[in-house]
């Protein structure tokens, strides 16, 4: 059982009550707790030594990656996050000056955002270091965007470049908060996800609630000079487009729109986010699954994303 059939099992029967606008399935719950004009977006994710981080990591990247991970969520939603509450586990024996440092990077990236840390949680984990983040946003009403709504004739895009974040981006990302409120202000955006475990496994996270299929370009897609040197290196490195769709960690935004308005997009975008790579990927479709176009003809993707557990 992989990590998303475990998700299926345990929130098939999970409660609900009249404040929840999107539940289990998105990048954040949606509530609507009467706030004038807003939803308030809800997210936790955690990271946990050996798997998001390794013993000889720097503690400020630790704390860096920590929130990131949910602020990248909130993006997804085109929201803004508010306050964020922590949980950390730690071994019976620790050093304060790590954790201490864990939480300057935890701090500075929250002082960038205007995130309140607003209390948390100290337990016991003896296999390591451990850190929940729950964090809060808020969205216009008439702004959030779902997995859900990709169409068939939308144009996908993608931000950054993908692929080799194991290098280091991983650990040092920037969350798209900027880039995603601009998009939801200034286009109608049907779907969007950031893309935590490889863009062949996210986008399956878009196409399976809009009941929609996909068809990627190969040569659209952006690969980073990490992928790509990597796979110069030597044969037991994954090809370089392979890597860009199944490496995960790159915490790029994901998104579609309709396809008369791609090149309005790509043309306000090089004004606004100069720095920032984005690009027309492909196109969605009516059926399911994705196929994949390069110079050798059209072909099903059968690759995947990171998956736990799996």
């Amino acid at each position: 059982m992989n990590e998303f059939d475990l998700i299926a099992r345990l929130t098939k029967n999970a409660p609900s009550n009249a404040t929840v606008v999107a539940g289990p399935g998105d990048d954040c719950a949606v509530l609507d707790l009467g706030v004038p004009g807003q939803l308030v977006l809800f997210k936790t994710d955690a990271v946990v030594e050996g798997i998001h981080f390794d013993s000889k990591t720097p503690p400020e990247k630790i704390g860096h990656k920590a929130l990131a991970r949910c602020l990248s969520d909130i993006a997804a939603m085109a929201g803004a996050p508010t306050a964020a509450v922590v949980t950390i586990g730690l071994p019976r024996k620790f050093e304060p000056e790590f954790i201490e440092d864990i939480y300057e990077g935890l701090n500075e990236l929250a002082r960038r955002y205007g995130v309140a840390i607003a209390g948390g949680e100290t337990t016991t984990n003896p296999e390591g270091i451990l850190i929940s983040v729950a964090l809060l946003g808020l969205v216009k009403r008439d702004r959030h965007v779902l997995r859900s709504g990709a169409k068939a004739g939308d144009a996908i895009f993608v931000t950054g470049e993908l692929g080799g974040s194991l290098s280091g981006k991983h650990l040092a990302f920037e969350p798209r908060l900027t880039e995603a409120q601009w998009l939801a202000e200034n286009f109608k955006i049907h779907a969007m996800i950031d893309v935590s475990d490889g863009l062949a496994g996210d986008l399956r996270h878009v196409l399976k609630p809009s009941n929609a299929a996909a068809e990627l370009l190969a040569a659209a897609i952006p690969i980073s000079r990490q992928a790509k040197l990597a796979a110069r290196a030597g044969s037991s490195a994954k090809p370089a487009l392979l890597a860009a769709l199944t490496d995960g960690e790159d915490f790029e935004l994901l998104f579609t729109l309709a396809s008369r308005q791609a090149v309005q997009l790509l043309d306000a975008w090089k004004k606004r986010f100069p720095n920032v790579r984005l690009s027309c990927i492909g196109k969605i479709t009516a059926g399911s699954g994705i196929t994949l176009r390069d110079k050798e003809g059209v072909r099903p993707l059968t690759v995947h994303g990171y998956t736990h557990f799996s």
